[in-house]
């Protein structure tokens, strides 16, 4: 589904990435961890083609992404920050949308689920913060891609739209597409991930299971272990 070999990425005189390798099979979750600056965001937009690195090569659905970017079509992306235009209304944003990509599935399911229904017709600038979030899932959901890619997908979700997520993401692993997850909530990459791919220093520390973690770090606790690795490469 995505390989990726050699990849590196300077900002200036900042390294970024310094020759991360990587292959993910099609089919399952991948939470994309490491502390910050470690290049999670980085890796992620180098993917979407959005930052083009100084060395290395990447394929998405067997396309190398380099000379190919009918790929993306493929990538449904929701960003950690959605800046949309204030002035839409919600339903028009949607509508919008729908238009631009084509192809989407109903988007009425996912409203009702996240309860939109009073806030279509309010224009987007008077939302709060956890409703523009809502409508960037669905924004990311309308659609039947194999790779979705979610930065930062709780980001101010109340507690019953967080449960909805999760199903949501589940249903989407049941039909066997691939998800690519950034959060810094040790929690819900606990419960929803299947893999975990751990940064550090630009390069891929660690790659498999929160299990195969948990024994290379000899913590019972996710958390725990996480904070080992920190401890270890810091110390």
């Amino acid at each position: 589904m995505v390989s990726i070999t050699n990849l590196h990425k300077t900002f200036n005189k900042n390294t970024v990435l310094s020759g991360v390798n990587l292959e993910i099979k099609g089919g399952g979750i991948f939470a994309i961890l490491g502390p910050n600056g470690s290049g999670k965001t980085t890796l992620i937009k180098t993917i979407l083609g959005m930052v083009i690195p100084n060395k290395g090569k990447i394929t998405v659905l067997d396309k190398d992404i380099k000379h190919d970017s009918v790929y993306r079509h493929q990538i449904d992306y929701l960003p950690q920050i959605a800046n949309f235009p204030n002035n839409l209304k919600v339903k028009e944003l949607i509508k919008m949308i729908k238009d631009l990509r084509g192809d989407t599935k109903t988007d009425i399911e996912l409203i009702n689920r996240f309860k939109l229904e009073p806030f279509l017709d309010k224009k987007l600038g008077n939302l709060s913060g956890g409703t523009k979030q809502k409508v960037n899932i669905v924004l990311t959901f309308m659609f039947e891609s194999p790779l979705i890619i979610l930065d930062e997908p709780t980001t101010g979700l109340d507690p019953i739209s967080l449960i909805q997520l999760k199903e949501l993401i589940q249903t989407e692993k049941d039909k066997g597409k691939t998800i690519l997850i950034t959060s810094h909530i040790m929690s819900f990459v606990e419960e929803v991930s299947d893999e975990i791919v751990f940064l550090l220093d630009g390069q891929v520390y660690f790659k498999g299971t929160i299990s195969k973690l948990k024994n290379k770090t000899n913590e019972l606790d996710f958390e725990r272990a996480i904070a080992s690795i920190l401890t270890e490469n810091h110390a």
